[in-house]
């Protein structure tokens, strides 16, 4: 309701702005030819004046009457005209008048109602919050999710394999209690993509082990129940998960399929949070941490996270990352045959361009913190603090780059 209240007066206050201006008579203001009468008729006034006091005589004074009768008579007929021709048309005014007013209400609403979400009520972010709970309280279930996903294509199989797995199938239906049977039944029928029929038999497996398993088989029946809803996590997945991560908290195929189901639901933010810790604890090489990698930047756009690239352990220096514009210990050390005024000129310029990049164009949290030291090495503290609290500012939701930057600023001797 706020908000239509404000869209209305601000349209209404614009259109009745506009239509007053035309509705007003440009006539208004005084027409030059109004002045110019004033100054004659005072001039007539100022001749009595003076021939009174002798400064004229009534010779001159009759010519001085003439020129000035002339000039107010010419005045006059120019202001006659000007008052005629300044008149707007009443009727066509008025019309031109309400036809903006509409115009500008009418048009407003029809923006709205094309771009906009008519009816939608206020979003602030504890609504936002209730709204993403409600969502995952009504998702649907596997089963719902299930019936929707289109059948798998069958992948290419030696048909003797397939015959292996049919008699597997038919041993372990005779054998309720074969754990082993189970878990060769999972493997096989999630090779054959039937994926419903492997994480039905991982259930089977987990009850006949009576609690007597791992993180890892609650992590693998999350998986295949995901897989088997086409990439949706569903309420049973989610309690998997859960199981999962109370075992295991640092479980990455875990922590990353969470983080998916957070996004789904509407909880991008709990989302990005999840998957920026498993990127910097996780290995390069772990297939979870690729999989966060192609869609943790999206995740972070939905969240309104100003994302900066997370590196996990191990991952392979990018190329020319040594080569990072801006000064270092080495720059300096290898200007040290240069004479002190060029050796301080050479820094201040790089310095200077590179705190022209990472101003326009920003930068990684190495290239901040090599400027934080080089402004601390330069001794100019005082611009040192400024870029010190510019790179908190960009790196605000990332904590390993704020650590990085605070070591920085306390080499530097910046630091608060």
């Amino acid at each position: 309701m706020v908000f239509w209240i404000l869209i209305a007066f601000m349209a209404l206050a614009i259109a009745g702005l506009m239509a007053l201006v035309l509705l007003r008579s440009r006539a208004t203001g005084e027409p030059p030819a109004a002045y110019d009468l004033r100054v004659y008729r005072q001039q007539l006034r100022d001749v009595d004046k003076d021939l009174a006091r002798g400064v004229i005589n009534e010779a001159d004074a009759g010519r001085i009457r003439t020129e000035v009768s002339r000039r107010i008579l010419a005045a006059d007929a120019q202001l006659q005209e000007q008052t005629e021709g300044a008149r707007q048309p009443r009727m066509a005014t008025r019309a031109v008048a309400v036809i903006i007013v509409l115009g500008i209400c009418g048009g407003t609403l029809a923006i709205y109602a094309t771009l906009g979400a008519p009816g939608y009520g206020d979003l602030s972010l504890k609504s936002r919050i209730a709204m993403a709970q409600e969502r995952a309280d009504s998702r649907p279930s596997q089963g719902e999710a299930e019936a929707q996903v289109p059948p798998f294509p069958a992948p290419e199989v030696e048909d003797s394999y397939r015959q292996l797995v049919d008699q597997l199938r038919q041993t372990v239906a005779k054998r309720e209690d074969d754990a082993q049977g189970q878990a060769l039944l999972v493997q096989h029928e999630a090779n054959l993509g039937n994926f419903i029929a492997a994480y039905q038999a991982k259930e089977k497996y987990i009850n006949i082990m009576s609690g007597d398993v791992e993180a890892a088989d609650f992590g693998e029946l999350a998986e295949l129940m995901i897989m088997a809803a086409g990439g949706y996590v569903s309420p049973e997945a989610e309690k998997a998960l859960s199981q999962t991560l109370r075992l295991d908290p640092e479980n990455g195929p875990a922590r990353y399929y969470y983080g998916l189901m957070l996004g789904q639901v509407g909880r991008p933010d709990l989302s990005y949070q999840i998957w920026a810790e498993t990127l910097r604890k996780g290995n390069a090489d772990d297939p979870w941490v690729r999989g966060i990698q192609s869609q943790i930047e999206e995740m972070a756009v939905r969240a309104g996270v100003d994302y900066q690239p997370i590196q996990p352990k191990g991952a392979p220096t990018p190329p020319f990352a040594g080569a990072m514009p801006g000064p270092d210990a080495a720059d300096v050390e290898n200007a040290a045959e240069m004479s002190e005024a060029d050796r301080a000129e050479m820094i201040r310029g790089m310095v200077a361009r590179l705190s022209d990049r990472l101003a326009t164009e920003g930068g990684t949290v190495q290239e901040w913190s090599r400027l934080i030291g080089a402004l601390g090495v330069l001794g100019d503290l005082d611009q040192a603090r400024v870029i010190y609290d510019e790179a908190r500012q960009t790196f605000a939701g990332d904590a390993a780059a704020l650590d990085m930057i605070n070591d920085a600023a306390r080499q530097a001797g910046v630091s608060e």
